[in-house]
């Protein structure tokens, strides 16, 4: 393929590609003035995070509060565009009794996909015989990791497919601390491959992480009381989680309220929020059936227990966690120490998120405690601007009308 100007853009300079982006798509000075709003990531900064950068995209940085973790009070950091989802899981955290919070080991999965083997018992023997060889060849790929207490400490293989398509699936279960752990583990997935080909007789493809984090998991817990929500409220939440456990439509949508939260802190947090969707939503189906993330049931008082488990593979170090000065600046606010007290706090906000957002569908409905705070969106988008967006979100918040075509009625009032 002939290269075009676009395909050049990655060798020009950041002056260049607006020049560039300002031809091509017949952008104006005003548009390009929005894109030198670099905030505080910089254009120095974006470029180590990605790719052709032009400028900088900006997202509310928010607080939730209420939180009670393990005893704790803290003030979690959320990045996120949609209206209620911060202020939703401040109040369900108020109305509750404090959340306990437990993580496992930070244990991540690394596949490498062995093609072409001809015996598959020969060479899963062959490859748990030398386990211990295999792991001490992992771990001199990253002699820090090891250092404080990490590395490679597990070998699981299995066979997958059928015919002419099976194939052997090595996985190096790795404990990667307080980080993410990509790049560590598909380093050392690469390094053990041709002892892996050698010892199955097979050809390695792939050689890469697992999203998919079984062995990474939050669990948390809280009580909301029977005082404090009421008894019908109670007994709405339970018709509304029996609905998700029995139906697909429903839990995909109830696992999207629980990812609300857990997204918004992880954004915040500059960790991976594609790879944290992706693990959360397979769990979710990993017993054969797609299902709520978290359960809730009637304590022995009446009250309502909630309870979330989840796989959470973040970090506190490396990538844009140390990049990104917003990102940092949010771990410091949160006063977490290690990756799985980060866990613990994100699947709170979560379990946080799932309860209000079904407490509200289950009672007054969803509509009008979203709406009245969409209502300002609305306004803007109907042309009001200084104190009109204030006023007329107010008045069609009052009516119970939030739409463009009322936010116009009233704009034209106002002369």
């Amino acid at each position: 393929m002939p290269e075009t100007a676009s395909s050049k853009l990655y060798k020009k300079t950041i002056p260049e590609r607006l020049d560039f982006l300002k031809q091509a798509c017949g952008l104006d000075d005003a548009d390009l003035v929005l894109l030198s709003k670099t905030g505080t990531l910089g254009l120095e900064n974006a470029q180590r995070l990605s790719e052709n950068v032009v400028g900088c995209y900006e997202l509310p940085f928010a607080i939730a509060t209420n939180f009670v973790v393990n005893g704790k009070t803290v003030l979690v950091p959320m990045v996120i565009e949609e209206p209620s989802v911060v202020a939703a899981a401040s109040n369900a955290a108020k109305l509750s009794e404090g959340f306990d919070a437990k993580t496992t080991e930070p244990l991540m999965i690394g596949q490498i996909q062995l093609v072409k083997v001809k015996d598959f018992s020969r060479a899963k023997k062959n490859i748990l015989k030398k386990q211990k060889e295999i792991l001490a060849l992992a771990n001199r790929q990253d002699s820090t990791l090891v250092k404080f207490g990490g590395g490679a400490k597990k070998i699981e293989v299995r066979k997958i497919g059928s015919g002419k398509k099976t194939m052997l699936i090595v996985h190096l279960i790795v404990d990667v601390r307080d980080a993410m752990g990509a790049n560590a583990i598909n380093t050392m997935c690469e390094k053990i491959t041709p002892v892996l080909e050698e010892l199955s007789g097979g050809k390695a493809r792939l050689r890469i992480i697992s999203n998919l984090a079984i062995y990474r998991l939050a669990t948390v817990k809280t009580v909301w009381k029977k005082e404090t929500i009421g008894e019908e409220t109670i007994d709405a939440v339970l018709d509304a989680h029996e609905f998700a456990k029995n139906d697909v439509f429903r839990a995909t949508t109830n696992n999207k309220g629980i990812m609300n939260g857990v997204d918004a802190v992880v954004v915040a947090t500059g960790n991976d929020f594609r790879a944290v969707e992706a693990g959360a939503h397979s769990y979710a189906a990993f017993k054969g059936k797609y299902r709520p993330l978290a359960d809730y049931r009637k304590n022995k008082n009446g009250d309502l227990e909630g309870e979330l488990t989840l796989p959470l593979a973040v970090g506190t170090i490396g990538g844009a966690t140390r990049t990104h000065p917003l990102a940092k600046l949010s771990l410091k606010i949160l006063g977490v120490k290690t990756a799985q007290e980060l866990a613990g706090i994100i699947a709170c906000v979560g379990l946080a998120n799932n309860f209000a957002a079904m407490r509200a569908l289950a009672t007054e409905g969803i509509q009008r405690g979203h709406m009245k705070l969409h209502a300002k969106n609305i306004a803007v988008t109907a042309g009001a601007k200084g104190e009109q967006v204030e006023k007329i979100a107010a008045k069609m918040a009052q009516e119970g009308n939030v739409s463009v075509s009322r936010a116009k009625e009233l704009l034209e009032k106002e002369g």
